[in-house]
């Protein structure tokens, strides 16, 4: 202990970036070291704010800070007066320490940002660089029709696209039905019994299988089979999975007597196998037998798979699948050049502990009316932590909800009827090709995918070339003598007269004699009924499907209803004007893997939103292919890892230590890339222990790859040891991974670059104004120093930025991930510009800490110490401890669902302590939505010393949330049992009685819904049964 101490006390006195020489060290400012600071004065907020508020100039008037910022300069000034300052630039330089509180300007262009007239101008200039021309490419994505009913009333309500994960099932009843539809479309097509609430995309998800059929056998089998035809992009993100926890992958023709033989000489260590069906080159093959061998040796069988097609070929069910996957996007969800679109993953009940992601569940509520929630294994990570076989802490539920919607629209009559014009289509094209022309067909079965070798003396490349510059059509290129096509809904008959022109020249091809479509052979086809349940025979006229969404979105509780204080969530603002980006066909119409040129507006706008975010975080470099907050933790340590593999280091380098308050996605990262977790320990105060730190740093030095930790502190804390803790690291031979997710407290105020990390991740739905979807899309670009710059991924058909022969592989499908989404996150760096983003840190600090000097008179406050530094004001959250109520029976669930009560989200609940609700405002509240959210709480404090007294107001807080049927329909005897009014209960203050989010039912009984499993929709018939 001596030792470590005084080791600790050198690395406290060392030079840290050539900056500090102490943590207690005051630093010194000279007037040039001033001029390339961030003004982050009150009265240059004032003139940031709304610079017209003095002088009305030339310039457009429609800026973005005063619509994006909540508080007023005359808010900030009162909030300022209660916390005993006078300015903002006083303020910060208490609420956080003077060695870390960097302010370096940034470079962001333009400087005073775009107005929003501007910037919708510059967008659509943007957009207009991609050309938008028929990709037949296939690979995984396929054209769409998304219907405008589910646009306008969905994809564009604010309704949807800004409520939270349903944690909260009572205000959450909406989209957690629209959830349930969805898995419940996806076991009926599957014909397997179980689907979790959607996956990240397919590459990921077959990844996750490779994971669970790996850790099912108990980590006993290390080779996992995959056939020789699936998409090529999902190989790579099996690989790059698999080579950090040990697993071989082998590539073996399994459609194949070769590769049945071949499957069956290491069948003894194999512990699951892949397939695609129909395979990436459209060929339809029955598995069965491969699903035989696999279980023969207990391994997992497991199908990529494609919906559409299953509304009428056989389901993997059929041949022995345990895991169905794939993507969901072709239902009503547009290209996006990759992304976001919802991977679904279905399996049978005996792995329902074991599928990753969410699964909503049906339950009850206390009144004994059926309701939903999450069920099972919902943030498993912060249970398992390093023991999770996932890290999956998202979801893709906007899209799910959408490609649920889409099924629910058209019926299972009407996804056949698009099914089958998708075959005929299909069968047409292969009939013109197999008869009048010298090319021959791959594939001997198809549904809409043909693979075309080329006849002597004709090329791929002349192939596309005439498809493109005549025809306006892009096709895919195999190899140089074989091109494959996928058709898709939005086929046309000029596109099928183009495609016969391109094959066979003839350029007449006449259709109207066709007055019937080819018919898949009927050995091909299910012979089950699909989606029999009510809802998707219900609602097939716009009329009706319009009421159904609006009649679930009014179950819900989103931002358009009051703000979501989640601590570690940043639930900020989802501007509209950035939000109209993902309908702007510029952006939503391209495929992932058209040729660059295609892709020249993308390429700007990824270029320029790296360039930005490399100025943000101090960094030199930027993927933006991460596609979640928990894929960007799994990349950033992948990336550390290939770097000490460069070194020679990469199997001695396996020791992550992680602080024991990290989001428990870390440690299941950590464990996914192969990692052993060190937990280092927290103080009392909650900051990090750098003595233990030291201690295990030394320990394993010869061994230590990495550190996580999260800055500001999942405690919302800037701990004033957090350059010391990096460089203990370092001097012990780890790098640095700094976690993203509180960076909305750093931006223009310090920055993980600035305090000496190596790597991080930025979760953009959170710091840059991505909204949440309901849980999902994110979207998690990783930045990195120039050390690590090499091994940024790369993508098997499309050149990523910074790509070397020394990059990890792909760690999902697309090269840019979700890259529909990045214009929303540059629109808003672009709108604030350089001048405004470091007040959204600033005020989204100083929001937290008014709320906080307000509760703390009523509530103890944990970790915030006004004579410690680091700890006189919180960051941009903080918690409050209510684990002393519990003595007198109130839990701090009570608190949280009385909230709903208050027309309020609850605070992040028991994370990162038990019994505790952490709250996080954001910068885009205002003054008097704080207000009524502290006026609330208080409100709370009174409910929770009645029941401290045993007064009947006290009951409240156990009978909370109350529905509007409970309030209307419970009888009056029974109703005086419970010792308040229903005035009392219902509307506690004033404000309720014009405004007022109602939950749609009363506590939800969590043990019942785990312990009686229901994962999809009742049928016909038990439906008739309830009318009965």
């Amino acid at each position: 202990m001596i030792h470590a101490r005084s080791a600790l006390l050198r690395s406290a006195t060392k030079l840290s970036g050539s900056r500090l020489l102490s943590v207690s060290t005051p630093i010194k400012l000279n007037i040039r070291h001033l001029a390339t600071k961030a003004d982050t004065s009150s009265l240059n907020y004032a003139k940031v704010f709304n610079p017209n508020s003095t002088n009305v100039s030339l310039n457009n008037l429609d800026t973005f800070a005063r619509r994006h910022i909540g508080p007023t300069p005359e808010n900030v000034e009162k909030m300022l007066e209660s916390l005993g300052y006078k300015d903002l630039n006083d303020f910060l330089s208490q609420a956080i320490p003077q060695h870390i509180l960097f302010k370096r300007k940034l470079k962001i262009q333009p400087q005073q940002g775009y107005t929003e007239s501007e910037m919708l101008e510059h967008l659509y200039e943007v957009a207009g660089k991609n050309k938008i021309i028929k990709s037949f490419i296939g690979k995984g994505y396929a054209g769409t029709k998304l219907p405008p009913v589910i646009q306008r009333n969905l994809l564009e309500s604010p309704e949807w696209y800004t409520s939270y994960t349903p944690y909260q099932p009572e205000i959450s009843q909406g989209r957690l039905e629209s959830l349930l539809n969805y898995q419940t479309m996806i076991t009926s097509l599957t014909g397997l019994s179980m689907a979790n609430a959607s996956l990240l995309d397919e590459g990921t998800a077959a990844g996750e299988a490779m994971s669970l059929s790996y850790h099912n056998l108990k980590g006993k089998k290390s080779i996992y089979v995959i056939d020789t035809n699936l998409h090529p992009q999902t190989k790579d993100v099996i690989q790059s999975r698999a080579e950090n926890i040990g697993v071989k992958i082998i590539e073996l023709p399994l459609s194949t007597t070769e590769g049945v033989s071949q499957l069956k000489s290491i069948l003894s260590d194999v512990c699951g196998a892949l397939v695609q069906y129909p395979g990436t080159d459209g060929s339809i093959h029955n598995f069965q037998e491969i699903g035989e061998i696999v279980h023969s040796n207990k391994g997992l069988f497991a199908v990529a798979t494609d919906l559409l097609a299953l509304t009428l070929i056989k389901p993997p069910s059929e041949f022995g699948a345990d895991i169905a996957l794939g993507t969901s996007q072709r239902f009503g969800v547009p290209f996006g050049y990759g992304g976001p679109h919802a991977a679904f993953f279905s399996t049978s009940m005996k792995y329902s502990r074991k599928i990753p992601g969410r699964i909503v569940g049906v339950s009850k509520d206390r009144l004994g009316k059926p309701a939903l929630r999450l069920a099972l294994q919902t943030r498993e990570q912060h249970i398992k932590r390093e023991k999770a076989t996932s890290n999956i802490c998202t979801a893709q539920a906007l899209l799910a909800n959408i490609s649920a919607m889409y099924a629910v629209y058209h019926g299972p009559e009407g996804l056949k009827n698009i099914a089958k014009r998708v075959y005929g289509f299909t069968s047409l094209l292969a009939k013109e090709i197999q008869t009048n022309s010298n090319h021959s067909i791959v594939n001997d079965k198809w549904f809409d995918t043909l693979t075309i070798k080329l006849s002597d003396g004709v090329s791929a490349d002349e192939v596309l070339s005439n498809a493109l510059k005549n025809h306006e059509i892009n096709l895919f290129k195999v190899n140089d003598s074989t091109v494959s096509l996928q058709l898709d809904e939005t086929v046309e008959i000029k596109h099928l007269q183009s495609l016969v022109e391109v094959f066979t020249g003839n350029k007449t091809y006449d259709t109207q004699a066709i007055t019937s479509l080819p018919q898949l052979p009927s050995e091909l086809l299910r012979t089950d009924q699909i989606l029999p349940n009510e809802v998707f025979n219900t609602h097939h006229s716009e009329t009706a499907l319009l009421r159904y969404l609006h009649l679930l979105q009014s179950k819900d509780l989103s931002l358009a209803n009051s703000m979501i204080a989640l601590g570690s969530c940043t639930m900020k603002l989802n501007a509209t004007v950035e939000m109209q980006t993902l309908s702007i066909p510029g952006f939503n119409s391209i495929h992932p893997f058209v040729p660059l040129d295609q892709a020249q507006g993308y390429k700007q706008l990824v270029d320029e939103f790296e360039k930005d975010l490399n100025d943000i975080t101090g960094f030199d470099a930027t993927t933006s292919m991460p596609n979640s907050g928990a894929q960007g933790e799994y990349t950033g340590l992948s990336l550390i890892r290939q770097y000490h593999k460069s070194r020679g280091e990469h199997e001695i380098r396996n020791i992550c230590l992680i602080p024991v308050s990290a989001h428990g996605t870390n440690p299941a990262s950590a464990a996914m890339s192969g990692l052993k977790v060190v937990p280092i320990k927290c103080k009392t105060d909650g900051s990090i222990d750098l003595i233990d730190l030291q201690e295990k740093a030394e320990k394993h030095a010869t061994n230590l790859c990495s550190i996580m930790i999260t800055y500001p502190s999942t405690y919302g804390l800037f701990e004033p040891g957090i350059k010391q803790a990096i460089e203990i690291v370092h001097n012990n031979g780890g790098l640095v991974y700094l976690d993203g997710a509180n960076m909305n407290a750093q931006v223009g105020l310090t920055s993980p670059g600035d305090l000496g990390a190596d790597v991080c991740h930025l979760n953009i739905h959170k710091t840059f104004a991505l909204s949440h979807g309901g849980g999902g899309p994110g979207q998690a670009p990783v930045c990195v120093k120039d050390h690590l710059k090499p091994f940024l991924p790369s993508h098997h058909f499309i050149k990523t930025p910074h790509s070397t022969n020394e990059s990890i592989k792909s760690v999902n499908s697309a090269p840019y991930g979700s890259a529909s989404v990045i214009p929303v996150s540059y629109s808003y760096i672009k709108m604030l510009g350089a001048d405004a983003l470091p007040y959204v840190s600033s005020i989204a600090i100083l929001n937290a800490n008014y709320m906080l000097n307000r509760l703390k008179e009523h509530y103890s406050i944990l970790f915030i110490d006004p004579k410690a530094e680091g700890k006189k004001h919180c960051a941009h959250e903080f918690i409050l401890d209510l684990r002393e109520f519990k003595a007198i029976g109130v839990e701090a669930i009570d608190v949280a669902k009385r909230l709903q009560d208050y027309g309020f989200h609850a605070p992040t609940m028991s994370f990162p302590v038990a019994g505790t609700l952490m709250i996080e405002p954001t910068e885009s509240e205002n003054l008097q939505e704080l207000d009524r959210f502290v006026d609330s709480l208080i409100s709370i404090k009174k409910e929770i010393d009645a029941y401290g007294r045993g007064e009947g107001l006290g009951n409240v807080l156990k009978n909370a949330p109350h529905s509007l049927e409970d309030i209307i329909s419970t009888s009056q005897q029974d109703w005086d049992t419970r010792g308040y009014t229903r005035e009392q209960a219902a509307y506690p203050l004033g404000f309720l009685k014009s405004s007022k989010c109602w939950p749609t039912v009363a506590r939800l009984d969590d043990t019942y819904g785990d312990m009686n499993l229901i994962c999809t929709c009742p049928s016909v018939e038990e439906v008739a049964g309830e009318s009965a």
